[in-house]
């Protein structure tokens, strides 16, 4: 009752207060405050327990980050109480500690800025108090500069804080503030101090921040007004500099009468005075909880009787509030701190104090009674405004690549391969995400996530776990995935442990050896000082729990310990420890700076009693609670050390059993102190709940249950998941989280809920996942219910997982993701499941309100010129668009194809494209009327594939939520749609709208701008209503109107949000498909009229909605309006035959200027139109064309009827002229053309791709239109391959997309934007479904029609974030010079060039055996002569001086020198050519290296098996003694053998090389390169002992590799695929002679599992022996290396019977179309793999020095010298190179491929490598340089590449010119820049007389000219003397 008198005592008192201005009794201020750190406890949720403020703490609360969770809800009840003003004292000394306003606590400020915030949300006002108690130190020295001190922080505080604050006080206690300053001086001083203070601040105040109505105001006691206002000095105090009089009023009530008094001696004093009571105190009461009312009304008496002008009064000493009240009820009545006993919840002890006033017990007792309906009834609200949501993974649950970058194993690794022996699964791959970290971002963005709580696997930074050594390979991926995840603003979360130890730490003991702390410790810090600066939230342990309880005592996790009493206790222990250290590190060194927090994740099931009427079942759960919880929380957040309950129940276990049955070790008092506080949040996992109960058997067996004295049950009815431990108990979460906040945090620290989630089987529907989204529905509302009805500080909500991953003991059998992951396919897709969008509706909301739709921003787009002019006339025949023909049609392929990098303008539109019919479905749904497509595809014989329909198609209509995710993790601009008609208006009309219909494009265009996505809409895209087609569609020419009210209507109901519309898609289809050929609805089959009257009626329509929307919509709506148009590019078969231009040209108008012409021109068709069809209705004896005409009228209202060009565009044809029959007329034959494709073009499942034709395309637009704004509205590739894996659609995408960079960048075209054909599958018209256009895949099969991003839609994405295709800093050309000594070389081989083959005794070699065999050798090619270098040894010297190089590599004719290979004879003519080629060589100063064998075997050898017969060892250990002895005096650099895997592979395997043998290709080539092996060591040893020492030569071989690049890199089968193919290539022999004497383990392994598969008893690949390992090892000098170019590989899988190497490798390969080509199919440009293979090869043989001893590039029908593509390829692959020796790879010389063209093996001469060109049909053969060979020489001159901005420099002048003259130089004259020019300063100077010379006589004849124009322009105005002085003044 009281508690109601109260209240209506506020409503009375503001109505009895009148006066003022302020203005009326609304105004009335009824004042509570300030808040107290008394009033903070008593109002703590569920009373005192875990509260961080003293009971008797009445001192005034300071603000802290973060602000108690609880304070909204207080201030709300507040406000609901009737106070309006809430006082608030602001902390000068902590606002600014230095006293100075320059340099304030941020912190504080920002604090308070939040808590005045937080007031005026509850709809309180501030009254803000600038000082109460406690100056700065640096004020209270001299009361002299007190006042300007004063007012700085006043300015200060004004500043801040003033637009929250209204109403000011300077001071609230005078003479409490003049204690603090110096007491020597007066009292009067002081209190004069305080006045000039007071003034000041109330000027500054005024002067520049009061805003309107602000007010200011300063406390004063009342007895002393009387003597303030009489004294002159301080009078301003009450008046003057005071914006209403504030009093701290005392009320006495044994004299009831001193308030009257007071009051009313006010009024005489000061007349009019308005009065604030700031504080209102009762005196001698003796009780006012009794007397209350009385006192109330005695004040209201005093207030009404005295007239007293009274503006507000405090009465906080009457109300209080707590937030503990029933949430609807008001404040209660403040009685002697009684908060506590409003509560429903007992809050009374502390806890601990007794079992009845725990925390747990409270918990228990607040819903032990509630019924089932108040415990389960559903809450609608939202979360706090700042909520985060988020998903969650682990490293070893997700990552994968188990062993890359030098990842070290963790305990997880050993623990899945012994699951794996089981014919379980293992974690090595997982989700892969260490090679998808861009496509887990898209997936984070499609959820709209606002935080990723990962983990960081340790092994991966250090593999042993210690260390100073990091992996950079994965420090870049979680550099990478940090950035990727910021970049999409979303907070990552960074785990540091989430159970995955590495391996090497366990070996030595793992979590049970102390020293693991300190290794935590650095690994920690390591990842603090690297990410630090980018994560700001940091997990130390994830449920540590877990780890000690399954890890370390079930055994079943990782390590798989099984010791629950010791070791289990022991790991916590340690984990505790580490814990606190890492956060008193981060807090020590890191905080400061990073500003980040540290917390652990701790999990805990919720406990409540099997039998709640026994005690002991009571005590057993709050104990379980302690054992799973508080073992790890209760020294972190309450004391430091373990939980009371824990500590004795071991005890008493410890006591009754024989022997101790735990150990629990014991903190000292330093960890104690350590431990306690040391989280900055708690982090909780929780997942179901359990019944317990006291353990019925007393059991001596440690385990957890029997020391923790309790048993684990379920309630039978609680719904259970895929996982036996996970039951649905939604209520729990709630009641753990109070447990948890009254227990732990008590509003110190929050609470971030980290996990929370439920797997689904195998078994179950892995996308319709109904009962997930029930768990998160009634989970989340449950966390919503304890934030809103209890006010429990929850800062959080984390979904377990993300995805599907690796879980452990169940390997992948348990699903908890979002997406689903199919493990089958080595692409580890992901697809949303239903949870997914669910998920992403709670975030959207933030809660479980309705989504209000608040007025959206409109969309950005392209700033648009403005309006267009179309050209006024017509188009010439040809266009003179011609010029694009003639400026592109005559470019070299290598110019044509060469990829450019660079970038769009900032604002392009990236987009994606679909249209309705084809991924809405619900083709009768809500009322949606039939359209033709509708009738078409369910009439029988449409002749759609497979019957197919657009019923269901992608579902879209019901799917909205899994198109914005797909569209938001693409990161597109826009989104291309269309509107389906008959969705709108079901009868095409506007009088039957659809709601329904509508309200799915509201949604779906709201979602849109939500997400920053620009809504493009097409009216119409071919699905004309059935009602108005019934009516004659749009040969009715009703329709026009019909479609202009559609548009209008659209216009008018999205056109705030829609700024891009487009009115038709492709009209040129839907006339010649609807109406011509007939195959699309309506199925009208008249191809030479109506597709014309089609067309006619569309372009009217068209006009008319464009109109309409610029005359009524466009000035507000401010959008642009198009069509879109389409063709493909036409180009002629012939430029030089000019009816084949025109024919190309004729293509383009018929399909694109038949619409564009009119519109973008003239508003006419195209002459070229109207003459063909005109001509040939003539022809055809009609009266009229057959193509209608517009009037005039209707020409100038079509004309300029779009504000861009829309293009849709997909591939190129060539176009010839031809004549085709006159009857019947047709459309198709109207255009008088052919179109063709060139079978070399990539093939798609519809048509080839040209990309080239996009650039040329929109240079003829460009052309033919005017520089138009233009917008690619469709573009993409139809495939029928389903797999995500789609890579030919990113070559596609990524051709094409460079081609209209070209346009853009080079070409001035203006493109605005680009949109993909398509977001994913759809009903693609004819084809049904079976083509596939879409960046996602959609499963058709499946109900639910999952969507699934492919690998082209990462591409895009990719694309989108660079906004183009920028130039790779890597890929950025390098200047600088090789060093010092490097050797530059040119190559050739004996029966490439030598010719000569039966000369001079030489013997027959395999190659002449094959090349004299039908079929071997392209054009039946020999080398028989070859380039003849036998003969021509001077020709060959002077070649190689024209390059340049210092050394020439060359090889020896084994058959020359043997000719039957054998020593038994040598021919010395043979050696004697050798010894002669070698003479001139060094006589030039050219040095030899030779290739002692180069693939051409002595055919004798062959005959006795050949490299197949391990006799060859030793016969070639002869031959290389030969030569050594002959040749090695002059010969100082040996190569055994060149390029030993050819020679095995493909000699031996597939048979492509002499000798040609195919058919033992598992075994055949391994037995060779054994051999081979074995030979070149042989070679070595006997070169090393025999004649180095007198030689002083170097030995090696030559090794050939390609690179490979996975053709997925986020794919781990590829990414081993790519490593496989190497290995396999370049490592075969690398590895035994480069590393350890052995075949590489990837070889050996495969080979020998693949060999028992087969059925074989041992290996196919031969085996070393030890001795041959160690003779083997080592046998190097340098690493002779050939290279030419790189592959993208992927696994394949053989069958296992089938033998080869091919099979063994498992590699497939393929190139990317954007590689340029060359003369040989295997050889595309790919500069950078020459760069990471060098690389490479660093790394893998610990950088040996290298030689390249090949590279070069290829041409076919090379005429032309200026062999461009050659330069191109030798610049950037030595580039490459250059930047290899800058990564510190010890590259020691290159040499070119080759110095002349040659025999190119089984290519015989069609393949050019050449540097020189030979002109085969010249008896003479002369070698000819080509423009190469003078730019490799300046290369070599130069050692590299000069920078030219450092100016020319001397190597880049040809060698004759520099050595031009005198063998001595004379000095060279000074060279000077003039006009461009490069000249001797003699000849500048000359140059510069002339010049001045001309300057004079040029200025001579203009005065000469100019004075007789004068004089005849005056001729006859002026008398003859005034003339003449005219002239002279003109001087």
């Amino acid at each position: 009752m009281e508690l109601a008198w109260n209240s209506v005592f506020i409503v009375l008192l503001s109505f009895s207060c009148r006066g003022l201005d302020w203005e009326s009794d609304r105004n009335f201020i009824s004042a509570a405050g300030p808040l107290t750190n008394a009033l903070l406890y008593q109002s703590s949720p569920l009373g005192t327990q875990g509260s961080k403020f003293a009971a008797e703490d009445e001192s005034i609360y300071v603000c802290q980050q973060p602000l108690p969770a609880f304070l909204p809800e207080y201030f709300r009840r507040v406000h609901a109480s009737g106070i309006t003003h809430y006082k608030v004292f602001l902390p000068w000394a902590q606002l600014l500690p230095a006293g100075s306003s320059e340099n304030p606590d941020n912190k504080t400020v920002q604090c308070y800025q939040r808590f005045l915030e937080t007031l005026k949300t509850a709809q309180l006002q501030p009254l803000v108090i600038l000082h109460h108690q406690t100056l700065p130190p640096s004020t209270v020295q001299r009361s002299e500069v007190f006042a300007d001190l004063f007012a700085d922080y006043a300015s200060f505080a004004f500043h801040s804080f003033g637009d929250l604050v209204q109403i000011w006080f300077t001071f609230s206690d005078l003479e409490e503030v003049m204690k603090e300053l110096p007491q020597q001086e007066s009292r009067s001083s002081r209190l004069q101090t305080l006045t000039d203070a007071h003034r000041r601040a109330y000027e500054i105040y005024h002067e520049k921040y009061a805003s309107k109505g602000g007010k200011l105001s300063v406390v004063l006691h009342a007895d002393a007004v009387s003597e303030l206002l009489l004294e002159p000095s301080t009078s301003s105090l009450a008046k003057g500099a005071v914006d209403f009089l504030s009093l701290d009023l005392s009320y006495e009530c044994q004299s009831e009468a001193s308030l009257p008094q007071k009051l009313s001696k006010l009024q005489t004093i000061e007349s009019k005075v308005k009065i604030f009571i700031f504080n209102l105190r009762f005196q001698d009461c003796p009780s006012t909880r009794k007397n209350s009312t009385g006192l109330l009304f005695s004040l209201l008496e005093a207030i009404s009787e005295h007239q007293v002008l009274t503006i507000g009064s405090d009465v906080n000493t009457l109300l209080s509030c707590s937030p503990s009240s029933k949430r609807s009820g008001p404040c209660s009545r403040m009685g002697s701190r009684s908060l506590q006993a409003s509560a429903p919840r007992d809050v009374g002890r502390a806890a601990g104090s007794s079992p009845q006033g725990s925390a747990y017990r409270r918990v228990w007792a607040t819903f032990a009674n509630q019924s089932r309906a108040e415990r389960d009834a559903f809450l609608r609200d939202v979360f706090p405004e700042d909520f985060l949501w988020g998903v969650s993974t682990g490293a070893f649950n997700v990552e994968g690549g188990w062993a890359e970058g030098g990842r070290g194993p963790s305990v997880w690794d050993p623990m899945g391969h012994l699951n794996a022996a089981r014919g379980a699964v293992t974690p090595e791959v997982a989700s892969d995400s260490y090679h998808k970290a861009d496509i887990d971002v898209a997936l984070l963005r499609g959820l709209r996530a606002q935080v990723y709580k990962f983990s960081i696997s340790w092994s991966r930074i250090f593999p042993s776990g210690r260390g100073h050594r990091p992996r950079p390979q994965g420090v870049a991926y979680y550099s990478r995935l940090v950035d990727s995840l910021l970049a999409a603003g979303i907070e990552p979360m960074a785990t540091l442990f989430h159970w995955d130890l590495p391996r090497a730490l366990q070996e030595h003991g793992g979590w049970q050896n102390d020293s693991v702390v300190d290794a935590f410790l650095d690994y920690a810090a390591f990842c603090f000082a690297t990410f630090g600066d980018r994560v700001k939230l940091w997990v130390t342990f994830h449920e540590p729990w877990v780890m000690s309880y399954a890890g370390y005592g079930t055994g079943r996790h990782a390590p798989g310990l099984s010791d629950p009493g010791v070791a289990s206790f022991k790991v916590a222990h340690l984990v505790l420890k580490a814990h606190a250290r890492v956060w008193h590190h981060y807090n020590s060194h890191y905080r400061l700076q990073q500003q980040g927090r540290v917390g652990i994740v701790l999990n805990s099931d919720w406990a409540e009693p099997l039998s709640p009427e026994r005690p002991e079942d009571l005590t057993a759960s709050e104990r379980f609670l302690h054992f799973m919880l508080g073992w790890f929380a209760h020294p972190i957040f309450v004391d430091g050390d373990y939980p009371a309950a824990l500590k004795a129940q071991i005890q008493q276990m410890n006591q009754q059993c024989p022997s101790p049955v735990a150990q629990l070790p014991e903190f000292t008092k330093a960890e104690k102190q350590l431990l306690k506080g040391s989280a900055d949040f708690l982090g909780l996992s929780h997942y179901t709940s359990r019944l317990i109960s006291k353990t019925q058997e007393d059991s001596c067996i440690p385990s957890y249950d029997t020391i923790g004295g309790f048993s684990q049950h379920v309630d039978p009815a609680w719904p259970q998941t895929s996982s036996s431990w996970i039951y649905v108990v939604p209520w729990g979460i709630r009641r753990l989280l109070q447990f948890v906040y009254l227990e732990y945090t008590r509003g110190k620290v929050p609470i971030y809920l980290a996990g929370n989630g439920m797997p689904i089987g195998e078994t179950e529907d892995l996308f319709e996942d109904s009962l997930r989204v029930d768990y998160f529905n009634k989970y989340i509302n449950e966390v919503l219910k304890a934030i809103k009805d209890d006010l429990v500080d929850v800062r959080s909500y984390i979904a377990r997982a993300l995805m599907d991953g690796f879980e452990g003991p169940s390997g992948y059998s348990q699903r908890f993701g979002l997406h689903h992951i199919n493990f089958n396919d080595s692409s580890k897709p992901r697809t949303p499941r239903k949870s997914a969008y669910f998920f992403t509706s709670i975030i959207e909301k933030n809660g479980f309100l309705p989504k209000v739709v608040n007025r959206l921003p409109s969309p950005s787009t392209s700033n648009f010129p403005p309006k267009m002019r179309a050209f006024t006339f017509p188009s010439d025949v040809p266009s003179k668009a011609k010029v694009v023909w003639e400026k592109f049609s005559n470019q070299p392929k290598f110019e044509r194809d060469l990829f450019y990098h660079g970038t769009f303008r900032d604002d392009f539109l990236w987009g994606v494209s679909s249209s309705a019919y084809q991924i809405e479905g619900a083709w009768d749904a809500d009322g949606k009327g039939p359209s033709i497509w509708d009738n078409f595809t369910h009439t029988p014989g449409s002749n759609v594939k497979g019957g197919a329909t657009g019923d269901i198609a992608c579902d879209s209509y019901n799917q909205l939520d899994a198109d914005l995710n797909m569209l938001r993790a693409l990161k597109v601009k826009a989104y291309r749609f269309s509107l389906s008609w008959s969705r709108i208006f079901p009868t095409g009309r506007n009088n039957s709208i659809n709601r329904h219909g509508v309200d799915y494009y509201n949604r779906l265009i709201n979602g849109l701008v939500a997400s920053n996505i620009s809504p493009m809409v097409t009216l119409y895209h071919w699905d004309l209503p059935q009602a108005l087609q019934d009516i004659g569609g749009w040969e009715n020419s009703s329709l026009i109107e019909l479609f202009n009210s559609y548009a209008d209507f659209c216009f008018q109901t999205f056109g705030d949000r829609v700024k891009f519309w487009m009115t038709f898609n492709e009209p040129t289809y839907q006339a010649w498909l609807g109406y011509g050929s007939g195959e699309f609805p309506p199925q009208v089959k008249d191809p030479g009229w109506a597709p014309y009257r089609i067309g006619h009626a569309v372009i009217k329509a068209h006009a008319r909605v464009y109109h309409t929307y610029n005359e009524k919509y466009r000035q507000e709506q401010k959008g642009v309006i198009s069509l879109s148009l389409s063709t493909h590019w036409a180009e002629p078969k012939s430029l030089e035959i000019p009816r084949e231009v025109e024919a190309a040209d004729r293509m383009l108008q018929f399909s694109l200027g038949w619409f564009a012409h009119p519109i973008f021109r003239n508003g006419d068709y195209p002459d070229a139109m109207k003459w063909k069809v005109g001509n040939r209705s003539e022809l055809q004896h009609l009266a009229t064309s057959r193509l209608p005409s517009f009037t005039e009228e209707e020409k100038r209202y079509i004309r300029g009827t779009a504000d861009v060009f829309c293009l849709n565009t997909y591939y190129s044809r060539i176009v010839q002229h031809r004549t085709p029959r006159l009857n019947p007329p047709s459309y198709e034959d109207d255009r008088e053309t052919t179109e063709t494709e060139d079978s070399s073009w990539p093939a798609t499942a519809m048509d080839r791709a040209a990309p080239w034709g996009t650039r040329r395309l929109l240079n003829w637009i460009k052309e033919e239109y005017g520089d138009i704004p233009i917008y690619i509205t469709e573009n993409g590739v139809a495939l029928t391959n389903p797999k995500v894996e789609d890579t030919d659609r990113i070559f596609y995408h990524k051709t094409y997309i460079n081609e209209a960079l070209k346009a853009y960048r080079l070409d001035g075209v203006d493109l605005r934007g680009y949109s993909a054909w398509s977001l994913m599958d759809n009903f693609e018209w004819l084809n049904g479904y079976t083509v596939k256009f879409g960046l996602y895949h959609v499963d058709f099969n499946n109900t639910n029609r999952p969507r699934t991003a492919r690998a082209s839609a990462r591409y895009y994405t990719e694309v989108i974030t660079n906004n183009g295709m920028p130039l790779p800093r890597e890929d950025e050309f390098l200047y600088g010079h090789f060093p010092e000594g490097f050797i530059w070389s040119a190559a050739s081989a004996a029966y490439q060039i030598e010719g000569a083959w039966r000369a001079d005794g030489k013997g027959l070699s395999i190659w002449d055996t094959f090349s004299h065999t039908p079929l071997r050798v392209g054009n039946d090619d020999t080398g028989d002569v070859a380039c003849d270098s036998y003969h021509k040894i001077a020709e060959d010297v002077v070649a190689l001086q024209n390059l340049g190089v210092s050394h020439y590599r060359f090889s020896v004719a084994w058959s020359r020198v043997l000719p039957d290979g054998t020593t038994k004879y040598i021919n010395e003519a043979g050696l004697n050519y050798y010894e002669r080629l070698i003479d001139a060589l060094l006589a030039a100063n050219i040095k030899p290296q030779v290739t002692i064998y180069h693939w051409d075997l002595p055919q004798a050898l062959q005959d006795v098996g050949g490299w197949e017969n391990e006799t060859i060892v030793q016969r070639f250990k002869e031959y290389a003694d030969v030569l050594f002895q002959r040749l090695g005096d002059k010969v100082k650099f040996w190569i055994t053998l060149n390029e030993p895997f050819v020679i095995a592979n493909q000699g031996y395997g597939y048979g492509t090389s002499a000798p040609g043998i195919s058919f033992r290709p598992g075994t055949a080539p391994y037995i060779v390169g054994h051999n081979l092996i074995k030979a070149h060591a042989e070679a070595w040893h006997l070169y090393n002992n025999k004649y180095r020492a007198s030689q002083g030569g170097v030995i090696s071989i030559t090794i050939s590799s390609d690179w490979a690049e996975p053709r997925d890199p986020s794919n781990q089968e590829d990414v081993e695929a790519a490593r496989r193919y190497v290995q396999f290539m370049g490592g075969w022999f690398a590895h035994p002679i480069f590393k350890n004497g052995d075949y590489n383990e990837v070889m050996k392994t495969r080979i020998r599992d693949r060999s028992l598969a087969a059925g074989l008893s041992k290996s196919r690949l031969p085996e070393f022996t030890e001795s041959e390992k160690k003779r083997i090892n080592g046998t190097y000098d340098f690493f002779g290396f050939n290279h030419y170019t790189t592959i993208l590989a992927y696994n394949l899988d053989y069958a296992s019977w089938i033998s080869s190497f091919d099979a063994d490798r498992g590699v497939a390969s393929i190139t990317d179309r954007s590689w340029p080509d060359s003369g040989s199919f295997w050889l595309k440009m790919t500069p950078f793999g020459f760069r990471r293979i060098l690389n490479w090869l660093k790394e893998e043989y610990n950088n040996p020095p290298i030689y390249v001893t090949e590279n070069g590039v290829s041409q076919r029908g090379e005429t032309d010298l200026n062999d461009t593509l050659r330069i191109y390829y030798l610049r950037s692959y030595i580039n490459e190179a250059l930047k290899a020796v800058q990564d510190k790879v010890d590259l020691r010389g290159y040499t070119v491929w080759s110095v002349m063209d040659n025999f190119e093996w089984a290519t015989g001469f069609a393949e050019r490598f050449g540097l020189h060109f030979v002109n085969y049909t010249d008896p003479s053969l002369p070698r000819i340089p080509k423009a190469s060979a003078k730019f490799f020489a300046s290369i070599a001159r130069c050692n590299g590449f000069p920078d030219p901005a450092v100016g020319p420099h001397p190597c880049l002048q040809p060698e004759g010119e520099e050595d031009a003259g005198p063998t001595i130089s004379p000095m060279r004259e000074e060279e000077v820049q003039f006009l461009g020019l490069t000249l001797r300063a003699t000849e500048a100077q000359t140059a510069l007389y002339v010049l001045f010379s001309l300057a004079i006589l040029g200025v001579c004849c203009v005065t000469f000219l100019s004075y007789k124009y004068c004089k005849h322009s005056k001729q006859g105005k002026t008398q003859p003397g005034q003339q003449e002085l005219s002239t002279i003044s003109a001087f």
